[in-house]
């Protein structure tokens, strides 16, 4: 481990935002992503910066890490994440910060749990309604990727009015989706639903 990585875990595990901030836009950008990894340099315990960030809730430091190029779905040996160790903390503030720079909510360790399957096992609750909700917006925002995605396959044999619908049917939850205030989880799986139900005879008919 460098010197600067050194005084980068420093500045993690005692919270010193500030001068992580100036160790990290004094360092100049590498013309090869390997010609130098600030991020990826490990504790005794396997533990990346990020990682350690993650797992004290210093959701700011966390913040700014990823702005520097750390690896937000980066796992130890074991499969832990940086959203597992926020999560099995309690740290739901950071567990919002990750999900907000897209920290992967279905990455599992080597014992197959998830993020939220941690967080129910040491009874974080907070942590736990956090996840939940954010997969279910997961799950619905998929569900619109898989629509577009058939819409644009040359192979499917859509009409012209059949792709109308589900463009203005994705493009309508879109909205919602960026619109909507303090949904809740049924929310998301109401949105789903409606989408299934209107779309059933076009995707019947694909698969056919």
């Amino acid at each position: 481990m460098t010197s600067i990585q050194e005084e980068m875990f420093k500045c993690v595990l005692s919270g010193d935002l500030e001068t992580l901030r100036q160790y990290l836009e004094g360092e100049p950008v590498p013309e090869e992503p390997q010609e130098r990894d600030l991020f990826g340099e490990k504790d005794e315990c396997g533990r990346s910066a990020l990682l350690t960030a993650s797992m004290l809730g210093r959701s700011a430091i966390v913040r700014e890490l990823v702005r520097h190029g750390a690896r937000v779905n980066e796992q130890t040996v074991r499969g832990y994440s940086s959203l597992h160790l926020a999560a099995c903390w309690g740290h739901v503030e950071t567990v919002r910060t990750l999900l907000d720079l897209e920290a992967d909510t279905q990455a599992k360790t080597f014992r197959g749990e998830r993020p939220v399957d941690l967080a129910r096992r040491y009874s974080k609750t907070d942590c736990v309604d956090c996840l939940v909700l954010a997969e279910a917006k997961q799950d619905l925002m998929s569900y619109l990727t898989f629509v577009k995605d058939t819409i644009n396959d040359s192979e499917r044999n859509l009409t012209k009015e059949e792709k109308n619908i589900c463009m203005r049917l994705c493009s309508s939850k879109s909205d919602w989706i960026h619109s909507i205030k303090n949904p809740t989880v049924s929310d998301f799986a109401a949105q789903r639903e409606d989408m299934e139900n209107t779309l059933q005879p076009i995707l019947s008919k694909l698969s056919s």
